[in-house]
């Protein structure tokens, strides 16, 4: 998948409006998501991500792990994009979903092992 399809994926699923909103949701949810990452895994699953969208996780240094519950990391990815917590949640929910195409399935395995039972919703299931 290239960078222009996997934003207007999460424009689409997002119901936002414009490639820039998307890009900024997108940017939100992955930086955040590479804060909460552990043992090097924003690394793996950044290696598998189109150039200009696997840079946000890249930055992340690998062996930092950050501790969220399910609103606190929705709180941090609506501080980053500018978003309310059910605007964060939407556009989580659509970035992990693009996700789920973009990586192969045991690298979305390694990403939602890190995560407790209460972030099911956010990957929609």
């Amino acid at each position: 998948m290239q960078h222009d399809e996997f934003i207007e994926r999460v424009r689409e699923r997002a119901g936002l409006g414009t490639q820039a909103e998307a890009e900024r949701a997108t940017y939100a949810v992955l930086a955040t998501l590479g804060d909460y990452l552990a043992g090097g895994e924003g690394k793996y699953l950044a290696a598998q991500l189109p150039q200009g969208v696997a840079e946000h996780l890249e930055r992340r240094p690998p062996e930092r792990s950050l501790l969220y519950s399910p609103d606190d990391f929705l709180q941090q990815v609506g501080e980053k994009e500018g978003a309310s917590l059910e605007e964060a949640r939407k556009h989580t929910r659509a970035v992990f979903s693009v996700l789920e195409e973009a990586v192969t399935e045991g690298e979305m395995r390694d990403i939602r092992r890190q995560f407790p039972a209460g972030f099911e919703p956010l990957f929609g299931s």
